[in-house]
Formats: C-alpha cells, structure tokens, sequence
C-alpha cells in the first residue's frame, strides 16, 4: 500500500501515559517504508525505463541523421542526374539538327546535279531532234527538187 506524503502527515498515534502506543507506531513505520519501498523500486523502474528511452532517442537521432544525409545526397545526384540528361537530352538535338542540315546540303547537291543531268540531257534531245529534223529537210528538199539526171531524161 503506497501512502502519499500527505497520508503520512496526517497519521495521528494514540497518546499513553508515557508516549506513543507502539504498535501503532511500529504499523505506521512499516506502512511508510512498504511505500517508500514500492516508490524507491518505481523510481528505479522509471529510471531504468529513462535510460532505455534516452537510448532510443540517441539512435533515433542517429538515424534521423543518417537519413537526412541520404536525402541530401539522393538530392544532389537527382540534380546531377536532371543536369546530365538535359546536357545529354542537348547534344542529340545539336546532332540531330548537325544531321538534318547535312541531309539538306546532301539532297540540294543532289538535286542541283538532276537539274544539271536533266539539262544536258534535254539538249542532247534538242540536238538530236535538230539533227532528225535537218535529215528530214534534207530528205524533203530531195524528194521535191528534181535531181540533175531526173529532168534530163523526159
């Protein structure tokens, strides 16, 4: 039975002639050391359950540090990450765009030599319909102007 230091400062003893009744005072005395007993043993318990606890929180700490450097640094490498890839994500582009103007120069070469082939060919055409076309003049005008024997025999 726990007494409160209240309970203890209001214990009264039956007086006798020459002092206290003892067993009176004996029943109060155990009864305060019963109670001082079981708040010394929960003192010691809660003490013990501080220093647990006190444990506990070091290593929460601990932990909480050691996270706290783990986000920092998934952070940082995130960022260099993003970094990198836009770097990366730039450089394909500037090829990309490097490539796209080698395939237009490539294609106007190109295109520039089909006009030239398809120039000289069209003259060659025209050259060789001038040529079909002067033949047949040729052949015309011989058909139709008589020849120096042809007149002579009539």
């Amino acid at each position: 039975m726990s007494l409160t230091p209240v309970e203890v400062r209001h214990v009264r003893f039956t007086r006798r002639p020459l002092g206290y009744r003892r067993a009176s005072v004996d029943q109060a005395l155990l009864d305060v050391a019963d109670s001082f007993e079981d708040v010394w043993r929960s003192r010691a318990d809660l003490a013990d359950r501080v220093e647990a606890l006190e444990g506990e929180l070091v290593r929460h700490k601990e932990l909480e540090t050691l996270l706290r450097t783990t986000l920092v640094s998934a952070e940082r490498a995130a960022s260099e990450l993003k970094e990198q890839a836009k770097r990366e994500a730039g450089l394909v582009v500037e090829e990309a765009h490097a490539e796209a103007r080698a395939v237009l120069r490539e294609a106007a070469a190109e295109r520039e030599r089909l006009e030239r082939e398809s120039r000289r060919i069209r003259s060659l055409l025209r050259s060789a319909l001038d040529t079909v076309e002067v033949a047949d003049d040729e052949e015309d005008e011989d058909e139709v102007a008589p020849g120096p024997g042809r007149w002579e025999a009539a």
